[in-house]
């Protein structure tokens, strides 16, 4: 389930073995995902808390419902985490959904290295979880991730209000969603 991204980067399921990649990564990027992300305790920049994360979210996969991914580059010990892209709150019956999420290290953001990984967690999602559609939210002014997910083929469905506590309040989005399969 490997893809080679640009810049030597791969793209790959999450594993128990990821915790103390993943605290490092998080540290490194707390004040760029700051505006972007839910308000953090402490505990979650920790190898633990990202342990535990692995394992609710690794579980989920092995469910069929969801797929945690890490971007990461180097090789073994030199393997450091530079992203992370999660399909979660899947639900099946007559939906088959699922929503996405997903972050860049700051220091190779603006390169397209997550509009690829998108692409690939879209294939992902349809050939591996039977995925009907994906959904993703921004920030309103969040116009990277709008441009990443317009390249994607997402298509905009409109604004919820309050939608997420983010940065510590209530905040709107705008909802993006890209149908996966030409079903009907």
């Amino acid at each position: 389930m490997t893809r080679l991204l640009a810049d030597g980067v791969r793209l790959r399921l999450r594993t128990r073995g990821d915790a103390a990649a993943l605290a490092r990564a998080y540290v490194r990027n707390r004040e760029h995902l700051a505006p972007w992300d839910p308000a953090r305790e402490p505990s979650w920049f920790t190898e633990q808390a990202q342990r535990q994360d692995t394992l609710t979210r690794l579980r989920a996969a092995e469910a069929g419902d969801g797929l945690p991914l890490v971007l990461v580059s180097g090789t073994g010990a030199e393997e450091e985490v530079v992203g992370v892209v999660n399909v979660s709150g899947t639900i099946r019956g007559s939906f088959q959904s699922a929503n996405l999420g997903y972050w860049v290290d700051a220091g190779l953001a603006g390169r397209g290295l997550m509009t690829e990984a998108v692409r690939a967690t879209c294939e992902l999602s349809r050939d591996h979880l039977r995925l009907h559609r994906l959904q993703a939210g921004t920030l309103l002014h969040n116009a990277a991730s709008q441009r990443v997910l317009t390249r994607c083929g997402f298509t905009p469905i409109g604004v919820a209000e309050r939608y997420l506590r983010i940065a510590g309040r209530w905040q709107d989005h705008r909802l993006f969603q890209r149908i996966l399969t030409d079903e009907d």
